[in-house]
């Protein structure tokens, strides 16, 4: 069950004005070594399209409470042997919080971060934006005290504007760290060196909160599970609107590796 990051991501990893279709071509990589994937568009895509979406009615929950929901489905069915949850990005601790609520074989985090989301966006704008960060910093931690905040740079609008500030607030209650040391089964974790959004240190940090989970770095590989070409600044940003390019192989066979040992 591969579950997508964050945004308005389709099943495929597409989102407007991007497509790359890095978890469709994952999909069809993984199939072609025997191995069965579901994918699904997130439900925010569906309430988009129904006309029927408040942005202020969605929370973290909801999105583990659909993953449950698929688990289960997957469960039931004769055709599959095992189910294991691989997740993208925000998808990695949707997933392992679900894995925890639902009987599964197997936890798979790719590009999933190590910190609270909180920490996460503030090490981001850190590197990206720095003016912005001392906003930001104020901003979640009015949020985490007082469950709102009215007081940020009008440039960060997109992550505190009022409407989501309800789904940003439940979403930072959760630490990865945390959530990972109570998953009893194999967990793999998997980042690229050349990923500008999830540092590998976020990886790392997952790693070294679990003594039995394994850690692979692959060399070479972005966010969008594309290899880029670090001696050219925009070809990371290329990839993000490639949908031919493949995923990486080393990715495709250090999960079917992983699948593969669960048997």
């Amino acid at each position: 069950i591969i579950i997508q990051g964050s945004g308005p991501t389709d099943r495929n990893g597409n989102q407007p004005m991007m497509t790359n279709n890095s978890l469709k071509l994952l999909a069809e990589a993984l199939s072609e070594n025997d191995i069965a994937t579901f994918r699904f568009d997130k439900r925010t895509i569906k309430l988009i399209q129904m006309q029927n979406f408040n942005e202020e009615d969605i929370l973290f929950e909801d999105f583990i409470d659909d993953v449950s929901a698929i688990i289960q489905y997957f469960k039931d069915d004769a055709r599959f042997s095992k189910t294991i949850i691989a997740g993208h990005s925000k998808g990695s601790l949707i997933g392992m919080i679900a894995a925890q609520r639902n009987s599964v074989d197997g936890f798979v985090s790719i590009a999933g971060a190590g910190q609270e989301i909180d920490d996460v966006i503030v090490d981001q704008l850190e590197r990206q934006a720095p003016f912005l960060k001392e906003s930001a910093r104020k901003a979640f931690d009015d949020i985490r005290v007082n469950g709102f905040t009215d007081d940020y740079d009008q440039n960060l609008a997109s992550i505190f504007r009022p409407g989501i500030q309800p789904f940003m607030r439940s979403w930072m209650e959760y630490n990865p760290q945390t959530e990972l040391q109570k998953l009893n089964i194999p967990v793999l974790i998997i980042n690229g060196d050349e990923d500008l959004q999830v540092d590998e240190n976020e990886a790392k940090l997952l790693k070294d909160s679990s003594e039995t989970a394994s850690l692979v770095i692959i060399e070479g590989m972005n966010h969008v599970l594309k290899k880029v070409d670090n001696s050219d600044p925009l070809d990371n940003g290329k990839s993000y609107n490639d949908p031919k390019r493949p995923v990486m192989p080393e990715l495709v066979n250090v999960i079917s590796e992983f699948v593969e040992s669960l048997e």
